[in-house]
């Protein structure tokens, strides 16, 4: 007789007081949150949201990088790795609310295999010793990348030597990582490609749209995308971006450090295309 019923299922046994209370707190923890847009979904939405906007690259006319120029720093791969952008990879948990829904001061750094122009891969070529805007960016001299202001804050390019508490979190090579300070940390330079001929281009026009180094100043290490180190972020599998210079058997820089400033094509017809980058 132990498998027949003694009451029905409407009949309230146990805790039940306490179950309907903590039912009723949660409830109202949830409506409460929803309303603030504190639901992590909704975090994720208003991220994707910013972050995706489209952005307009600037369009070179000449073909020169210039200081405050709208670019987008493109890796165009090699082997099994895709081409691939650095972007903005912000954490949803972490987004400020205050004085206006923004990323965090200090964010992370990925290299996203979408192509967009947009908040999240555009970058702004940003003057340190005082040179106008406009003005060209030359071989070796030092400058900034900053993201775009309002949602993605405005912040700067950095890197900083290796250290047991600071490295890069798959590979634990050199981190690279955006900051709102503006410091020696977040100096690069571009360096020719071919190193047979950098010094003959040093202090010449830096070119839009073909491949080049992008060296940080303080350790003299490369920004490098790693193919075999996958990232999980909120748009998906992407590749961890570090400053680490890879060598070949030649001593010559590989397909990792290869960089293109990207922007937009004079005609009109969005970003100019790779295949003039090659």
């Amino acid at each position: 007789m132990a498998h027949v019923k003694t009451y029905r299922s409407k009949v309230k046994v146990g805790n039940w007081t306490e179950d309907e209370l903590l039912q009723k707190d949660a409830m109202q923890e949830y409506l409460e949150k929803k309303e603030k847009g504190e639901l992590y979904i909704q975090k994720i939405d208003l991220l994707r949201q910013n972050m995706l906007q489209p952005v307009n690259l600037s369009v070179t006319n000449e073909g020169y990088v210039h200081f405050e120029d709208v670019v987008m720093l493109l890796n165009v791969g090699a082997g099994n790795r895709n081409r691939s952008a650095v972007s903005i990879d912000a954490d949803a948990n972490s987004l400020m609310s205050a004085p206006s829904p923004s990323i965090p001061v200090s964010c992370e750094v990925s290299a996203g295999r979408t192509i967009q122009p947009c908040t999240r891969t555009a970058f702004i070529v940003t003057s340190v010793d005082g040179n106008p805007e406009g003005s060209v960016l030359h071989f070796e001299q030092h400058f900034a990348l900053r993201t775009l202001s309002g949602f993605a804050k405005g912040l700067y390019l950095t890197s900083d030597m290796r250290s047991f508490q600071k490295c890069a979190k798959k590979s634990h090579l050199q981190q690279v990582y955006l900051d709102e300070s503006k410091s020696f940390l977040s100096c690069w330079k571009i360096v020719h490609l071919d190193p047979l001929e950098r010094l003959e281009h040093e202090g010449l026009p830096v070119p839009a749209n073909v491949k080049v180094l992008i060296v940080h100043c303080k350790t003299n290490q490369a920004l490098a995308v790693l193919g075999d180190q996958v990232l999980r972020t909120t748009f998906g599998k992407e590749y961890e971006v570090t400053a680490h210079t890879f060598l070949d058997s030649h001593k010559l820089e590989e397909e990792n450090n290869h960089w293109v400033l990207c922007t937009s094509d004079p005609a009109g017809n969005g970003l100019v295309l790779l295949d003039r980058q090659q």
